[in-house]
């Protein structure tokens, strides 16, 4: 089963900060066997992009080629995101302009999965007709069968919550693989009920994955030549396996695996693998997890530790569960195991009764933290969450996006002074890429996550994605670094060499 790359962004936005990253979408292209012809569209974070080689893997077991355009396609499924209402909106005109498609091929099936499918199925299917099919994040087995409903003439939902699935034994179809990097999710769904999110109520509770199945699928990932992987949750940190959702061990006879476990087992699948992980919350990240870290060179050093706001009376209205000097002991901690662990976040402003005094709050703690980088965003108030039916949204937009700025300009600032600590420093670079800078050089990321452009040839050597290089620091900008390449560590390989 071959794959190519189409369109498809790294991990990681190669930016300094992102304040809209869910509303830009990510095409796949597959080739597989004849058949009917699927086009992928996955708008929002990193584990709506993983679901979406869920469902690509599910589809071509039941004989669909994955293609590039929605023009070639005979079914057309976006990947949804709910966390605002912006990242809706464009989703909404995307579908309007699929069904102006439609007109010209009406044969044309569109389905909605993910987050927008569970909230907004009435909207979508019944009282707008929008489309065809929706399907909620725990539902994707059903598709097949959902599209057999859909090929007679029917509507089709599933937008059913599971206590249990997890996926675990489907072998994902790598997206727009670049063959360097892949996501693994780790676990689904969130227990936290943090005020402003909507994702408890349209990706469930949490769930654990068996952990012998994420270390076997990480060395399946260094056998076919991948060199990074990141561990996806919704908050990785409540990783748990063998506990129930009570704390009792449902198995005496078998270890429990809390997160720290389960890092030290993927790093221990060969020294070939970076190890990367995404989203850590500050109410649950452990010493533990941070002593790992630090005690294994092939887990990066770098932390997204989500904060939202600088202001303990801020961040008890949305139900955080840490105050200010909680959050700042966590970060005193990380800097502690890892003095040079880079820690990224989100922001949000203008959250419901936002003072001016709690803004500044907020700009304080930037000052103290001085973030490598942040996702910034004005609050959106979201259907059935906790603000929205205690809280007026109380905050005019222009002060939101005044406050927003200020989040921005500082952020900008305090990425191009961390991004200075690098220059003059040798670092071990994973290239991943053609750099858009231009087809003469290449871009790759060192541990701290930083995105580090390098010349494309090294002493007559043409780097390749996959290579491990030493790079000598030149220069840095807010969003990237320039480097020059003194070493080829490694070149990429297909390798078994893993851990038993």
């Amino acid at each position: 089963m071959g794959v190519r790359s189409l369109k498809c962004r790294p991990p990681y936005p190669s930016a300094t900060l992102s304040v809209a990253w869910e509303d830009r979408p990510t095409f796949a292209a597959l080739s597989t066997m004849a058949g009917k012809r699927v086009h992928i569209e996955s708008y929002g974070c990193q584990m709506n992009f993983s679901d979406s080689e869920i469902v690509a893997s599910i589809l071509a077991r039941d004989g669909y080629t994955v293609v590039d355009r929605p023009e070639e396609a005979d079914l057309v499924l976006l990947n949804t995101c709910s966390i605002r209402d912006k990242a809706e909106q464009t989703v909404l005109n995307r579908i309007d302009g699929l069904n102006h498609l439609k007109g010209r091929n009406p044969d044309l099936r569109v389905g909605v999965l993910g987050c927008m499918a569970e909230r907004m199925r009435e909207d979508l299917l019944e009282k707008k007709k929008l489309v065809d099919l929706v399907v909620g994040p725990d539902a994707y087995r059903t598709l097949p069968a959902l599209l057999d409903e859909v090929e007679g003439g029917q509507k089709a939902v599933n937008v059913l919550l599971s206590r249990e699935e997890t996926y675990a034994e489907i072998e994902p179809v790598r997206l727009g693989s670049n063959g360097v990097t892949a996501f693994v999710t780790i676990m689904r769904g969130c227990d936290n009920m943090c005020a402003f999110c909507v994702v408890p109520f349209t990706r469930g509770r949490e769930r654990s994955r068996d952990p012998d199945s994420i270390v076997d699928e990480c060395r399946q990932l260094v056998a076919q030549g991948y060199r990074e992987v990141t561990l996806l949750g919704q908050n990785v940190d409540s990783y748990r396996w063998n506990v129930d959702g009570r704390g009792a061990v449902k198995d005496p006879s078998q270890p429990v695996t809390d997160f720290a476990d389960l890092l030290e087992r993927v790093a221990g699948v060969s020294p070939l693998l970076r190890v990367r992980y995404s989203t850590s919350h500050p109410k649950d990240m452990t010493d533990k997890v941070l002593e790992v870290m630090a005690r294994h060179d092939n887990i990066c050093k770098y932390i997204h530790l989500p904060v939202q706001s600088g202001s303990s009376a801020v961040l008890k209205r949305m139900n955080r569960g840490y105050d200010r000097a909680w959050y700042l002991d966590r970060i005193a901690a990380i800097r502690r195991h890892m003095p040079d662990c880079a820690i990224s976040t989100d922001l949000i402003s203008g959250f419901c009764g936002e003072t001016e005094e709690e803004h500044q709050d907020t700009l304080s703690l930037m000052e103290a933290v001085r973030y490598d980088m942040a996702y910034m965003f004005k609050y959106s108030e979201r259907p059935k969450t906790l603000a929205a039916r205690k809280y007026a949204d109380d905050v005019p937009d222009e002060v939101k996006g005044r406050r927003l700025q200020e989040v921005i300009d500082l952020q900008m600032k305090h990425a191009g002074e961390r991004n200075q600590r690098h220059v003059g420093q040798v670092q071990e670079v994973l290239i991943e890429g053609v750099s858009k800078r231009s087809d003469a050089h290449l871009f790759g990321r060192n541990s701290q996550n930083a995105v580090v452009i390098v010349a494309r040839g090294h002493q007559g050597t043409e780097l390749t994605p996959g290579d491990r290089v030493l790079a000598r620091i030149v220069s840095g900008t807010s969003g990237s670094l320039q480097g020059e390449v003194t070493e080829v560590v490694a070149r990429r390989q297909a390798s078994a060499e893993v851990a038993s």
